[in-house]
């Protein structure tokens, strides 16, 4: 993780503070930064990082999707990064699961290509390799075609 992802959430945490008129925080803008990109990073469960930083369970939660928020609203749209696709030659469309713990109830989350349960995630990329555009997550059951569909871009 580097230092200037760091110190650019710790600034993004800071303005959006201000602008809630959030007086007091149990972390500081630059700990709750490295909380989210811990969690991010890692993928450390929110009682580890409650232990880690010293804080309640639920706190942990609610500063690390505070921050993946705000780095969510930084994200490029799907018109945005069509606008920029249709100034290449052409682009990749491929779509990817990311496997995740669910127990075998949850059938909309179960990959039967994978034989794994994930969630199904569409990345739309230039000639190389750059990120243009990655979609919400959908269930692991989703195929490509139908997700493709689903966001909008067949």
């Amino acid at each position: 993780m580097s230092c200037s992802a760091l110190r650019f959430l710790s600034a993004r945490l800071r303005q959006h503070r201000r602008a809630i008129g959030s007086r007091w925080r149990r972390l500081n803008p630059g700990r709750q930064a490295l909380l989210a990109l811990a969690q991010l990073r890692m993928g450390h469960t929110y009682a580890q990082l409650a232990a880690g930083f010293d804080i309640g369970t639920t706190t942990a939660y609610l500063y690390a999707t505070e921050a993946i928020e705000l780095l969510a609203d930084l994200t490029p749209t799907l018109a945005d990064a069509i606008r920029v696709a249709s100034t290449k030659a052409f682009v990749i469309l491929d779509g990817t699961l990311l496997p995740i713990d669910r127990i075998a109830a949850d059938r909309p989350f179960h990959s039967g290509k994978h034989k794994k349960h994930g969630m199904n995630l569409q990345v739309l990329t230039d000639p190389f390799g750059r990120l243009l555009w990655a979609s919400p997550a959908l269930p692991g059951a989703v195929h490509d075609v139908r997700a493709a569909r689903e966001h909008g871009i067949w």
